[in-house]
């Protein structure tokens, strides 16, 4: 049975624990990381030297490293997350490097990490105030682009919504200000709608606030 490790409220687990719902996979959950701990065990750092989560085990494949992962899931098992078409998969390739190298530094570092789990007294606003207003311009080029899919690389999910989507619960759930971007919205209205996405995207986080550490 397929294995994954780490703790349901980190994106970077999120992103897979949601593709193995929308592949319908029978999984086994280990908690780990955060208050759970183990990262440092040597059974753990011999399935990911780098002693971070997530991590699977597929019948004796070890994986690590979120995007790694998905793509192996995708490959393994299909259910229409997997694009034979160089050319086409080169087009959900680019999101989801997108969502990596530019909206997840000013969302997740600039704004989750800055604002939300930092407590108040520590907080630079002015950094945050910056990080907003990055995030913003990142989420009116997506409005822009979802003008004309209904999902990010067309009228069905792909891979591409993964590592943006699993942001956005996030990004709404936030006392920050926001871009008028209704295509996001409907976008982000869909993933909602997804059994897997609401189980295992839609977790609180109420517990990181204010906390830089476990």
């Amino acid at each position: 049975m397929l294995r994954i490790w780490g703790r349901r409220n980190s994106i970077n687990v999120q992103k897979v624990m949601w593709l193995a719902g929308e592949l319908g996979l029978a999984h086994e959950h280990v908690d780990a990381g955060g208050p759970f701990g183990g990262l440092d065990t040597p059974a753990f750092r011999a399935r990911n030297p780098h002693g971070l989560v997530p991590v699977i085990d597929d019948g004796g494949v070890v994986v690590w490293e979120s995007h790694a992962i998905l793509r192996y899931l995708a490959a393994r098992y299909g259910g229409g997350f997997w694009i034979e078409d160089a050319a086409t998969r080169a087009a959900v390739d680019q999101w989801i490097e997108w969502a990596q190298t530019s909206l997840l530094p000013n969302f997740v570092s600039g704004i989750f990490w800055a604002y939300y789990r930092t407590p108040e007294p520590q907080r630079n606003m002015v950094l945050v105030r910056q990080a907003v207003a990055r995030c913003a311009e990142h989420v009116r080029t997506l409005d822009k682009h979802l003008a004309d899919h209904r999902y990010i690389c067309g009228d069905e999910i792909t891979l591409a919504d993964i590592p943006t989507g699993t942001m956005f619960y996030r990004y709404y759930g936030l006392d920050i200000e926001r871009p008028d971007a209704p295509n996001v919205e409907a976008w982000y209205a869909r993933l909602r709608d997804r059994p897997a996405y609401a189980a295992h995207v839609m977790v609180p986080f109420d517990d990181l606030k204010g906390r830089l550490a476990f």
